[in-house]
Order: structure tokens, then sequence, then C-alpha cells
């Protein structure tokens, strides 16, 4: 049973007794009776062990891989100020994925943070896990742990909720806490018995000669400098994603056979860092034993690619991430499956998605942002074209019959409340002057129409004048809508020709657009407006192909941010939701107040560097894979990607993480991957004025030659990617002056040959 379950931790937390004695004990000195009086009034909360007779003793405790850091010896100082120092250093050294829980001690003097005990401690004893991971843990953040470990029953003292910093992270609530794999330092520090202060049982004299280096800690964090997480992270990520049930030992076995080149075939190493998924120990020594004992052949090729892609000395920018991350050309292709979302998220989104099964979360991630965007008002950000944009989005979510497209309603149910509380008293408004003007004779006085209607959501069916009138009163807010079906558009579509709807798309987009009709009668609708709309929509995958069929070359896909939902297995279990409830909104307000009271022209230099980066890595890719129709979807795209990352800047307080970029990343990698999977062929083939190809999505041409080539090479490569003969030359010529190949005679054969260069075309994932 869990010693600590959520519903008895949020009675502590809102308890007014806690409170008062937390109060009480703040004003009396910290070793005195009193204290001691008033702590033993404060229930104590388990968070080290679980016990399986539901009392409280060292023999039936389970661990549950969670510790603390007890920091009572401020020196003064005030605790939150402390820890905003600490979780600065958490940040640059990866390890803020451990912390589940940080509140002020009872006596409103100290700090407390429990954490999840990295998994390479997993091989010791549950007390050595602690006690070593406490010792390893306070040495990296610079601070000094204060907490004695006798047992895992040991307790600690509740405080109120207004004590707590962070959290409570839901993976408290597990009975057995997944370990995360981070980076440790290359000596973990001993235990107490193992410090300098410890008899020593040897001396210099009596080791032989070279002991030192013999005995010299092992590096069981990383290969030549790249933490081993990484390189399994990114082996999943090539592979097909983490391992799902029904595959688990299979998979884990596959990636035990790789590791093992770059781990000298030690089996105790691979149990520290292997990932277990919910095998038992017995079954992962069996699956590494197994693995280790094949006969030994050279370094398999995917990892020797992920192993100089991850190189601190591999090339940032360039041709290098998007090289990696999206073209996979020679292995994987473009259409298998979309780019794998990060396991950190900023905390925005990570909240946003918190109640969202897994194969849902990355569509949620996509289409919050309209909503979001939404909240902004008169608010601009100066893109890297020096052009000021302001949070458009425009999220279509492609999907087929059955798969759950619903699963965006809730979290954007819950960002639009306040603007949906707002409109609801405008609407009243409205309709009590409508009552009124009809009450009224044809020849009396009518009062005019109330000022200050912003009104900004509207319905899907709304036609051209009432679009334009809700604009015009909106007063430089942005308008939004959801639409269950893309075709709900159609009302806006116009008269004659039609494709009005698609117009509006296009304009909404672009800075300083206009909009807007002329009418001759007193009571038509006669504006002129700057189109600000953002919407949603949702659509199966073919109904969504054949809307937008005509339109292909036009505008509206390069400027939409397209998500999906995978296809679930025939039969697999139905994903369940968690609720929605007060805390989840009390947790989002925070987020919407700060994009509610923006103003002006924000900058965010770590947004625009980001931007900058990721339009050189697009080039590059376009010049590799020679797809226009890449080039000309990444544009905007690089746009969107920009936009979402000064949305989520200004929502987290003006502040950036490195979360944030590698989900802006990821979001891109996404909304790219959709486009091309979608509409790529089509969209060539309108542009080309041919019939559709079989092929789907650009390739990385230079992936698909040989180390050493031709230009007959060359030419049969484009040909088999229908490219035409004519460009090769130019190709050739740009990858030569990018530093991709290098050119030098064959004498052999009396002509030139070409030559990657492999330190230009290793990929950069950026993860």
């Amino acid at each position: 049973m869990l010693a600590c379950p959520p519903e008895k931790f949020d009675e502590i937390a809102d308890s007014p007794q806690v409170a008062q004695t937390c109060r009480l004990l703040a004003d009396v000195p910290h070793d005195s009776d009193e204290a001691k009086r008033l702590k033993q009034q404060l229930p104590l909360l388990m968070f080290m062990a679980n016990y399986s007779d539901g009392h409280r003793h060292a023999e039936s405790a389970l661990p549950t891989g969670m510790a603390y850091l007890d920091l009572d010896d401020l020196k003064g100082e005030n605790p939150r100020e402390v820890w905003q120092r600490i979780v600065q250093r958490l940040i640059a050294k990866g390890l803020e994925s451990l912390v589940v829980l940080v509140h002020v001690s009872c006596s409103g003097k100290g700090l407390r943070i429990v954490y999840i005990i990295p998994r390479q401690f997993g091989l010791l004893s549950p007390t050595e896990q602690i006690e070593r991971s406490k010792l390893w843990l306070a040495d990296e953040l610079g601070v000094e742990d204060d907490s004695k470990t006798k047992d895992l029953a040991r307790g600690s003292f509740a405080v109120p909720r207004g004590y707590i910093i962070y959290g409570p992270d839901k993976r408290m609530w597990r009975e057995v806490v997944e370990a995360p794999e981070v980076a440790l330092a290359q000596a973990i520090p001993p235990t107490a018995e193992g410090r300098s202060d410890a008899p020593e049982h040897h001396t210099e004299e009596a080791s032989p000669e070279g002991a030192q280096e013999a005995t010299s800690p092992v590096d069981c964090s990383s290969f030549k400098g790249i933490p081993y997480a990484d390189i399994i992270s990114e082996w999943f990520r090539r592979t097909g994603g983490e391992p799902q049930t029904g595959e688990r030992n299979d998979r884990l076995h596959r990636l035990a056979a790789h590791l093992r080149y770059i781990t000298d075939n030690d089996e105790q190493l691979l149990l520290h860092i292997m990932p277990r998924y919910g095998l038992r120990e017995e079954e992962m020594r069996s699956l590494i034993h197994s693995a280790c004992s094949a006969r030994f052949y050279s370094m398999p090729r995917k990892l020797q690619k992920i192993v100089a892609d991850l190189s601190p000395e591999a090339p940032e920018g360039d041709a290098a991430a998007l090289m990696g991350r999206q073209a996979a050309s020679a292995t994987d292709g473009w259409a298998s499956a979309p780019p794998q979302m990060p396991r950190k998220l900023p905390p925005l989104v990570r909240l946003l998605v918190s109640k969202t099964p897994d194969i849902y979360k990355p569509a949620v991630c996509h289409a919050v942002f309209p909503a979001l965007g939404v909240h902004l008002h008169k608010t601009q950000f100066r893109y890297i074209d020096n052009v000021e944009h302001e949070a458009t989005f425009m999220n279509v979510l492609m999907a087929g019959t059955g798969a759950g497209k619903d699963c965006i309603s809730q979290p954007i149910n819950h960002i639009m409340a306040d603007i949906r509380r707002r409109d609801a008293e405008n609407l009243a408004r409205e309709k009590a002057w409508k009552d009124e003007v009809n009450s009224r004779g044809a020849n009396k006085d009518k009062r005019q129409r109330p000022e200050g209607l912003v009104i900004q959501e509207i319905d899907a069916d709304m036609t051209g004048p009432a679009f334009v009138m809700r604009m015009s009163e909106a007063d430089g807010h942005f308008l939004y809508t959801k639409l269950n079906e893309i075709d709900q558009f159609d009302a806006l579509r116009g008269n004659g020709r039609g494709g009005q709807q698609f117009q509006i798309m296009c304009l909404a987009f672009d800075p300083g657009n206009r909009y807007g009709q002329t009418r001759v009668g007193t009571q038509s609708v006669t504006e002129k407006v700057c189109i600000r709309f953002n919407w949603n929509a949702s659509t199966t995958v073919r109904k969504g192909q054949r809307y937008f069929q005509n339109v292909l070359t036009d505008g509206p896909i390069s400027r939409i941010n397209f998500c999906t939902i995978p296809e679930r297995e025939i039969g697999a279990e139905m994903p369940i939701y968690g609720t929605y409830d007060a805390r989840f909104d009390e947790e989002l307000r925070p987020y919407i107040e700060q994009l509610c009271a923006a103003r002006g022209t924000i900058d965010c230099p770590q947004a625009f560097r980001l931007a900058q980066k990721l339009k050189n890595e697009c080039a590059d890719f376009a010049r590799l894979s020679q797809s226009r129709v890449y080039e000309n979807l990444s544009f905007r795209a690089l746009v969107i990607a920009y936009l979402k990352a000064c949305v989520l800047f200004v929502a987290h307080g003006y502040k950036w993480s490195k979360e944030m970029e590698n989900f802006v990343r990821w979001s891109l990698d996404y909304d790219l991957w959709c486009k091309m999977h979608f509409f790529g062929e089509a969209i060539e083939a309108a542009e080309n004025g041919s019939a559709t190809t079989s092929r789907r999505g650009p390739r990385n041409l230079l992936e698909l030659l040989p180390d050493e080539f031709t230009m007959e090479d060359a030419v049969r490569v484009r040909r088999e990617q229908g490219l035409p003969r004519q460009g090769v030359q130019d190709m050739i010529r740009m990858w030569r002056n990018r530093g991709y190949i290098e050119e030098r005679t064959n004498e052999q054969l009396n002509s030139f040959v070409f030559s990657k260069l492999k330190y230009r075309t290793t990929s950069n994932t950026g993860k």
C-alpha cells in the first residue's frame, strides 16, 4: 500500500492544524523543547518506502526509489531564494527531472528536496542507494545535507500547502518510481564508511607500479563524453520509439547487443545503464548476458552514426541537425513515423498534457497553441527577417476515423475558460440591446449598438459579414473558433466562386493584412479590418486532403500547423484520461495571466538565435534533398515554431530553458513531417503539372550515394527520386562549396570522382 497516497497528502497539506503548528514553529528556536513538542503534533510523510502490512517499521518497508535532502543550515537565507539558485544548477546539469517535491521545512527556515534516485545506483542496497545518492546530489548542487538516514522507515514532517515550492509530481504516487538515467559524475562520493576520515588499509608503497591507473574509477555515465542516457534515447528514437508491452525483451536485447560495443562488453556496466521498462532484475541479467555472449563483430553502423552525431565535436547547425532528424533517408525513410516527442517538456506543455493518454500527447502539444495565442493582445515578436508577427496559430488535426480527435477539447476548454466568461457577459449585453431594438417601432429612436462588445470566440458557422463585424469590435484581440470538421469553414466561403475561407486563412497569418467589405445598405456591415484569427479544426486524413486539394500551391497549407494521431492496433486497450479539476486550473492560471499581461514588442534572444539556427538547418537539408517543396514549406513552418517559442517564453515569466529549445525543434520537425506526409506528393505534382509519384517526402540525396561517387551516380540517384538530370551540376557545385564533398581526379577512370566529407554529413539532433 502507498504510505502517502495523494488524497492523504492533500488532506494534510490543506489542514488548518498543520498550518497553525508550522506558524508557531517559525517563532521558536529550532532545537528548543517547544519546537520538539510542536513537531510531535505534525503528521509524518513517508517518501522513501511503502509498507506491506500498513505499519511503519523497517521490516515491512518496500523501497519507493525516492529520497530527500534536508537543508536546515541555510545561514539565515530565505529558503525560496536558496531554491532559485539550486534550480539553476539542476537545469545546468540536466538533473531537474529527478525532483518531485520541494518545500520549506516545517520550521520555515530550511529546505527539503524530494528526488528520485538515479538508475545508476540500482545495484546497491536500498539504504546504500539513499546514502550514496544523497552525497552525490548534495555535491552536484553545492549544498550540505543535514539529514541522517537510519532506515527506510524514516519520515518527514508535513507542511502546509503554502510551504510547497514545487510539486508534488504525480510520480510520487507510484508504488515504485521509475528511475531516470542521468549523467553522473565520474566518481560517486563514497559512503560515510569510505570517506577520507575512515581508516586506510593500504599504503602507497604496497601498491604495484601502475596501480593508480588500474584502480581509478570507471566512467559509468558516458562514452567519449556522450552520456549513455543520450545514446540510449537516440537509439530508441531511430529504431521506432520506446518499447511497448510485448516487445520489451526483444528491443532491450537488441539495445544491449549494440551497447556492448561501447561498454567493453561489461555486463555490470550494462546493468547500470540499461533501462528496464518493468523487467525484473533476473530477466535483465539474463538478457544482458545473452547479448554479451554473442560473437563479437565491429560496432554496428547505426550505433556508429549515433555516436558520431552526438559527439561534442560534431558540428552544430548547418547540415547537421535536420540531416539527422528528418532525413534518415538511407535507412528509415521519411514516411515511417512522425518524430518522437521529447521526454522533457516545458512546464506549461507538461501541465497541458498531464491528463492526456500518451498516444494523444503529441497532437495536444500542437493543438493548444491557437488558444494560448488568443490571450495575447497587442503583442508582437520580431522574426529573423525583421518583420513583426503576432501569435497567429491555425491548427488542423488529421487522423483516422475513431482515432480520438476529441483529445484536444478539454485542454482547450480550460485554456479558454477566462475568455468564455467575458464573452458570456458581452453576449448578454448584445442580446439585451437586440431585444430593446426589436421591441421599438420602426419610427422610434433606437439606441446605438453598445461599445466594448469584445467577443473573441465565434461560432463555427459564422457568415462573412458577421465575421467582419466581430473582428471590428474585437479591438485588436484575436478571434477564435474550434471546428469539429474542417468543412465547417465553408460558411465563410462567400458568394460566386467561393474560396474566401482560404483567403482568410492566408491573410490571418500575414502581418498587417487588410480585409473587409463595402455595402450600400444602411443596415449592412461596411468595415475594413486586420484579421487576427486563431482556430483549431479536426478532420479525417482523406477529407483533409480533399479539402485542400485545389489550393495546394496557394499558401494555406504552409501557414497551418498540422498534427496527427497514430493508428492504434485493432483491439487495443482504451486510453484513459486524467481528471481536469480545480487544481489543474489553478496550476494553469499563472501561465494565462502572464500571457494576458504581455504588451508591445517582446524580445526573446534565445528564440531568435534558435530560429536562425533552424533556418540554416532547413536550408541545408533543402540543398541536400533538392526538394523545392520541402524548402517552400519550411519557410512558414519556421515562423510557426518561432512564435511557439515566444509564447512559451512569455507564459513562463520571460524565462528560457533547454526544454523549450528541444520542444520547438521537435515541433518544427513534426509539423514538416505532417505536411510532407499528407501533402508532399500532391504539392510536388501540382507544381510540376504531373501525376503524383509513389515516393513520399524528400530524401537526403547525399546519404543515398556511396562514400565515393561519380557524376553518373549522382544522376542515377536524382532519377530514382524523380528529379531531372538537369540541375545535377548545380547540385554538385553547391555541395562542394558548402563543404559536403570534395572533388579529385581518378587517374584509372580518367575522370572526376567525389568523396563525402564525413565531418560535415554527421547529424546533431540537439536532443
